[in-house]
């Protein structure tokens, strides 16, 4: 996923030196999602309430928050928000193609045809309470009947809509109305002194994100403009 890339257009106060905001699609957005899969997740679940700094927090809340309509109907926020399993530890990060880790379930019961079959457990060195013996016979798991719905160019959110990602991080639905009402809260004055920047995201900018994210509130601006 090395070669993988996605973009963005920020708008960029050149008079404040600020990123304003981003404007982002689809891939973009699964990516920064993606992030919450790592076990950082979980550290911003037990921390958040502490007042953990940096802008992870903002991405945690923009999923938790972000309407049910705006999800795949495949997918579940809570494979984001609170992973089952530690995320993989590859080298790599996927960017463009990123598809979101399925959770396999996995059963065991006892090898005891005679009168220990009622046991189960989801780990194979669990011990029978009635035999002594390992639960170590693998079950198949056959998930609860019903019609099965397919994404539509896969990933976490649909690609129906825009994006617009703040420089904290905040995601949320982007709107004519959205976007004149951030330049209100940023109280810009010119708008001679906005100008649109694309730029685009491989590696090398992605690992830099994800460490920016644990240190600043103006990630975009600390990455792609100072």
């Amino acid at each position: 996923m090395a070669d993988s890339k996605v973009s963005m257009k920020l708008l960029i106060d050149t008079k404040g030196k600020r990123v304003l905001f981003a404007e982002a699609g689809k891939d973009c957005v699964d990516f920064l999602f993606h992030i919450l899969t790592l076990p950082v997740a979980t550290i911003i679940s037990l921390l958040k309430a502490q007042g953990m700094v940096g802008s992870l927090p903002n991405l945690f809340r923009s999923l938790e928050t972000l309407n049910d309509t705006f999800i795949q109907p495949d997918q579940n926020k809570d494979t984001f928000l609170k992973p089952m399993l530690p995320a993989s530890t590859s080298s790599s990060i996927p960017l463009l193609t990123f598809t979101a880790a399925q959770n396999h379930k996995k059963f065991y019961r006892c090898g005891n045809t005679n009168s220990c079959r009622s046991y189960v457990s989801d780990g194979p060195r669990a011990t029978c309470p009635s035999c002594q013996g390992f639960i170590s016979t693998t079950m198949t798991y056959v998930a609860p009947s019903g019609v099965q719905v397919v994404s539509e160019g896969g990933g976490l959110v649909k690609g129906v809509v825009t994006y617009m990602v703040m420089d904290d991080l905040e995601i949320k639905p982007m709107s004519t109305i959205s976007s004149i009402t951030m330049l209100n809260r940023f109280n810009v004055k010119e708008v001679g002194a906005l100008e649109e920047r694309v730029v685009t995201l491989g590696m090398k900018e992605a690992v830099k994100l994800l460490k920016t994210s644990l240190q600043s509130n103006k990630v975009l601006t600390d990455v792609f403009f100072s």
